[in-house]
């Protein structure tokens, strides 16, 4: 299977307002270290946008013990529409998987968390080896237990390694995450009744390789396809924009941006969005391209150029200029954490 993607890079959440929400995912899972917080116009958007251009809001954070980060996003020129009533099994992202280096520890804390910003939360009992965290966004996360981690110590959770996505074909679903995007492994396919719905679910992977700058970080990707069999789903964002509330996209670090243009039109699948050679957030750049799922759920795909290591004094790292597969020693990437939430 080709080798186009390093791991999951972010998961985008349209939000209210960006900073609080920065503070509140610090607090409930580590996401502590400032990537970028940019202000620009979202040019590239408005097939997603009702053909209009918004302003908007990025702040992306991560946890560095292992995986992706969230990239809080939030309009700044128009108020965005509440996500209500999301089912399990409706069409697009029903919720991010977040790693636990302990699961029972996490659930403790999570269970036991009741202070003003984030009081409206609820947390699931633990079924297995994993369990569900709603925020007071009506936000839902999966948090799954893993013995792989770039590093720990620091908190009892850490990034994201994928999603939870409701699809209307899981056949068709899967030969897209598998044939496009070489999300090969499969880990589950079970059904079950669940709140009086018939579900069926797939679960898919791709080991951590090990090439490309951040895979040591980034680790697997981990994705479960639902399919509600007794009523006929809804689109998560039928009649919304990309940017309101809800989750926006899951966005994957991409080795070789061109390549994988290429082999996914040759799988009869073309980018819906693509920046080019260059497009700048804040500090960070690359080139940003998206890609629909068959039920038109967003795919980011990012080939990083620049990283922020400390802005004030200019310094960061250049891709560009070092082999696309290699990775970034441990101390280079350890560096980011100079960039923290405040």
């Amino acid at each position: 299977m080709h080798q186009y993607l390093s791991g999951v890079q972010q998961i985008g959440i349209g939000v209210k307002n960006a900073e609080a929400a920065m503070h509140t995912y610090k607090h409930l899972f580590g996401m502590d270290v400032l990537i970028f917080d940019d202000d620009a116009s979202a040019n590239l958007m408005t097939q997603y946008t009702g053909g209009d251009i918004y302003k908007r809001r990025a702040i992306l954070t991560m946890n560095l013990q292992d995986g992706g980060g969230l990239e809080l996003w939030q309009f700044l020129d128009r108020k965005p529409s509440d996500c209500n009533n999301v089912q399990l099994g409706d069409l697009g992202i029903y919720a991010a998987i977040i790693k636990s280096v302990d699961l029972q520890q996490s659930h403790k804390r999570l269970s036991k968390i009741n202070d003003i910003q984030v009081s409206e939360i609820v947390v699931s009992e633990v079924t297995g080896n994993y369990f569900w965290v709603t925020d007071l966004n009506k936000n839902t996360f999966k948090i799954i237990t893993s013995n792989d981690w770039f590093q720990t110590g620091n908190h009892d959770m850490g990034g994201i390694v994928g999603s939870v996505i409701g699809v209307s074909n899981i056949e068709k679903a899967l030969h897209f995450y598998q044939q496009v995007l070489g999300i090969d492994l499969v880990l589950y396919d079970t059904e079950s009744t669940e709140n009086g719905q018939l579900v069926r679910k797939l679960g898919i992977s791709k080991k951590a390789t090990g090439k490309g700058a951040f895979n040591k970080l980034l680790g697997d990707v981990v994705i479960e396809l639902v399919q509600v069999k007794n009523r006929v789903p809804v689109k998560i964002y039928q009649d919304r924009f990309w940017g309101d509330c809800g989750f926006i996209h899951l966005c994957f670090d991409v080795l070789n941006m061109e390549a994988l243009k290429k082999h996914a039109v040759n799988k009869g699948i073309d980018f819906s969005v693509d920046s080019s050679n260059f497009f700048a957030m804040d500090h960070a750049s690359g080139r940003f391209c998206y890609i629909e799922d068959p039920d038109g759920t967003l795919i980011e795909l990012v080939e990083t150029h620049k990283v922020p290591i400390l802005k004030k004094i200019g310094w960061y790292l250049d891709l560009r200029k070092r082999n696309i597969e290699k990775p970034l020693p441990n101390w280079m990437i350890k560096m980011l954490a100079i960039s923290k939430v405040k």
